[in-house]
């Protein structure tokens, strides 16, 4: 297995560290405030009979405007160092979190009482229009973190898929140890005041980030930059307009690389559908099976905390297996069977006043279910950015790694906002039939859903060349070169387009 960070450079190790450091204090905050949120919004809307419809497009709004925000990160990365870029998202979003603690707190919520929750007197409405503005640096943030690593070790398969791995283990360290301390949050501070410590995290976050090295070759990037920035000194409402424009270029070009070869376009149902299932079942189906099934709605912070662990023992085994394991296939596969778990949740449930010890058990049932998603998310992303290094140039106004990364993410995210509103449907039509249980309604959203997923995710791992052999080696640094039939020639086409896209937008800034 050897030594994880054997492979690094002092300057390299240095910057994972500090990295490292920022991602924890950002996810031990995340998952308490993402998890307190989802519990309040589905104790006020508990009334309104239709719960979980509401739950999932308070969700959606906030995953739709995670697509503004990682569309807008491809073009800020090419005018602003990554870091900066990171380190000002996770400040706003420190800001922007707060919003609802001093809301629920001015208008006279207090901790629970005998268990009892006891908001402030606010409408529930107003979580609508903050947690979908919320959302946007939620998004950049989100896709920032899984783009920044090239900026840190380079383009080497081998380094990028270590580093992944090593910051994914503290990650989901941080965020197992955040989901359960979570519980005891909202247990004793109740759903709007248990995320009172996420601000202080996220400031502390960007503050250490601003510490991030940068490689040699950013360092030359910064001559190109200021070389544009000479192009986009124009007014507030040109800035807007470009903006918009960035943002569908992005698309455009994310789609064109996406769909020019059968090394990328299994990624939409490789990378984008396992996202989907797998962030569903934290923060819409624990949180539904926690508050209808085991009466409790805190104890699905339980539950998201075995899925966290999960996804940490799936890190380290990409980290010490990452040379014996060449591939996302393998974990994929994996990923795939893991799904078809989820069908134990139309048919378990507790004995009477055991409800605290089977949150337990679903949260070690969790743990084989996200050890395969998360292995191949850490393999997968890892083969994303050593694929697409090489089509980056310094002059390029959009990232394609950049654009890339904010199409599936944002695939994902339109995925998420279109289903989760027709399954949140289904789960309500249930317990409106069965006087309250959601159980027969789980049977499609949590077994059909979930099997066809396994499916089609089972189908997308035999598109890549070479899928076909169990452990196969597609992602080795030859095959990176030699899978595209003609690499030269879509390397070339690739960077006349972007070059395309600036010279165009040079001419009309100049006019």
């Amino acid at each position: 297995m050897g030594n994880p960070f054997a492979d690094f450079s002092a300057v390299e190790k240095r910057n994972i560290i500090v990295y490292m450091a920022g991602i924890m204090l950002y996810k031990f905050g995340l998952e308490a405030f993402t998890g307190s949120v989802t519990l309040l919004a589905t104790e006020r809307f508990k009334d309104t009979g239709s719960q979980f419809t509401r739950l999932a497009i308070l969700q959606g709004l906030n995953q739709a405007f995670q697509c503004v925000g990682s569309i807008a990160i491809a073009p800020l990365i090419k005018r602003f160092p990554t870091k900066s870029v990171l380190s000002g998202s996770i400040f706003l979003f420190a800001l922007l979190s707060a919003i609802i603690i001093i809301i629920d707190v001015s208008t006279g919520g207090k901790t629970p009482l005998d268990g009892k929750q006891r908001h402030g007197a606010w409408n529930s409405v107003v979580l609508f229009p903050i947690y979908s503005i919320i959302g946007i640096c939620h998004g950049m943030v989100e896709l920032i973190r899984r783009v920044i690593p090239r900026d840190i070790v380079g383009g080497d398969v081998i380094k990028l898929k270590r580093m992944d791995a090593i910051v994914h283990v503290f990650y989901e360290v941080a965020g197992t140890a955040g989901a359960f301390f979570s519980t005891f949050l909202v247990l004793k501070l109740g759903n709007a005041i248990a995320p009172a410590m996420t601000p202080f995290l996220f400031v502390l976050a960007s503050v250490a980030w601003t510490f991030i090295g940068l490689l040699d070759a950013d360092r030359d990037n910064i001559e190109h930059r200021k070389g544009l920035e000479s192009l986009e000194q124009t007014s507030l409402l040109n800035q807007i307009g470009h903006g918009f424009k960035h943002f569908g270029q992005s698309v455009y070009l994310g789609v064109k690389i996406i769909f020019s070869s059968r090394k990328f376009i299994w990624l939409i149902p490789g990378y984008s559908v396992p996202l989907f299932t797998h962030r569903y079942l934290e923060s819409q189906l624990s949180p539904a099976f926690a508050k209808k099934v085991l009466m409790e709605g805190a104890y699905a912070q339980i539950m998201v905390g075995g899925s966290n662990f999960g996804e940490l023992l799936g890190a380290l085994f990409v980290l010490f297996f990452a040379k014996k394991v060449k591939t996302p296939i393998p974990w994929l596969r994996l990923d795939a069977l893991g799904l078809l778990i989820i069908w134990i949740l139309p048919f378990a449930s507790p004995e009477p006043g055991k409800s605290l010890q089977f949150a337990w058990m679903l949260a070690a049932i969790w743990i084989p279910v996200s050890f395969g998603w998360a292995a191949g998310d850490v393999s997968l992303a890892a083969y994303i950015q050593s694929a697409l290094a090489k089509l980056e140039k310094a002059d390029d106004k959009v990232s394609p790694l950049g654009a890339v990364m904010a199409f599936l993410y944002s695939f994902y995210i339109v995925l998420y906002a279109v289903l989760g509103p027709v399954l949140g449907q289904a789960l309500d039509a249930s317990a409106k039939e069965h006087g309250g249980d959601i159980q027969p309604g789980l049977v499609y959203v949590g077994g059909v859903m979930y099997t066809v997923v396994c499916v089609v995710l089972l189908a997308s791992t035999f598109i890549p060349k070479g899928s076909f052999a169990l452990n196969p080696s597609l992602i080795d640094d030859t095959a990176i070169e030699d899978e595209d039939e003609v690499p030269a020639e879509t390397e070339a086409y690739y960077h006349d387009e972007i070059k395309g896209i600036k010279a165009q937008n040079a001419a009309e800034l100049k006019a």
